[in-house]
């Protein structure tokens, strides 16, 4: 239970709810004042008219946050949780706990954030699962962004593929401190060995934003390509994913 004192009524709305559902609901326990059901029908238009990318971080949280506050104004809200948190996606993706130690947030903001990130995360794997990585390059690149760019801590994951390079699982082997993950090269090829792999990628990301590799990136790679190759799995890279940008190591030279 959020145990910040909050301004915020919130009440958690049917998941496929449509706005008459919606404005039935609120009227159960109260009218929506006029100013902001003007203020929600106008934004929710400009975002069925011209899509997201016209919108600022703070309008796209706002229409997020209708659903889970749907009856006071969410934009103080919005704009607190950019300060907390930088922007769009580190909101979303933010943890639970973190989340709820920004007043106004309890657990329907939570369930909506959390449902937003599943969602984007779903969507982009489904467009490189069990599909030739090699040649779906960005499409791997915007899958990892999407599942690691935005974490405040180090997550560390390896992508298994076939001998067509298809990719046929993705793990995350373990996560760390907001700069460390131990990560075990045996660990990594027992899980090539179980799923019958011929080639993995492995990608982890820097929470900081910036993906330069350290010493101890590069020692852990060629660690883990020494391992493989012994049992014929070829290493074919290894992703920093920075906030923005990512790092090949292979392409760097590192390895």
């Amino acid at each position: 239970m959020n145990q910040h004192p909050s301004s915020f009524n919130e009440s958690v709305l049917p998941l496929f709810a449509d706005r008459d559902d919606a404005r039935a609901l609120a009227g159960v326990v109260g009218r929506q004042p006029s100013y902001l059901r003007d203020h929600r029908e106008r934004l929710r238009t400009r975002f069925m008219q011209g899509g997201a990318q016209p919108l600022p971080d703070y309008e796209l949280l706002e229409l997020v946050l209708f659903r889970a506050i749907p009856r006071q104004d969410v934009k103080p809200l919005a704009h607190r949780l950019l300060q907390t948190f930088g922007d769009f996606g580190r909101v979303v993706s933010a943890s639970p706990a973190r989340l709820r130690e920004v007043t106004g947030v309890g657990e329907a903001v939570i369930q909506e954030f959390k449902i937003v990130e599943a969602s984007a995360q779903r969507l982009a794997r489904s467009r490189v699962i069990n599909r030739p990585v090699l040649s779906s390059w960005q499409a791997l690149l915007d899958y990892c962004h999407t599942a690691m760019a935005h974490r405040e801590i180090e997550q560390f994951r390896t992508l298994y593929l076939d001998r067509k390079n298809v990719l046929i699982a993705d793990q995350e082997q373990a996560q760390g401190t907001i700069d460390h993950v131990p990560v075990y090269p045996r660990e990594v090829v027992k899980c090539a060995l179980e799923l019958n792999a011929s080639a993995l990628i492995l990608v982890h990301n820097h929470p900081s934003g910036d993906p330069t590799p350290s010493e101890a990136d590069i020692a852990m790679t060629r660690q883990i390509e020494q391992a493989a190759t012994v049992f014929g799995v070829v290493v074919h890279d290894h992703l920093i994913i920075g906030k923005s940008t990512e790092i090949s190591l292979r392409s760097a030279g590192y390895f």
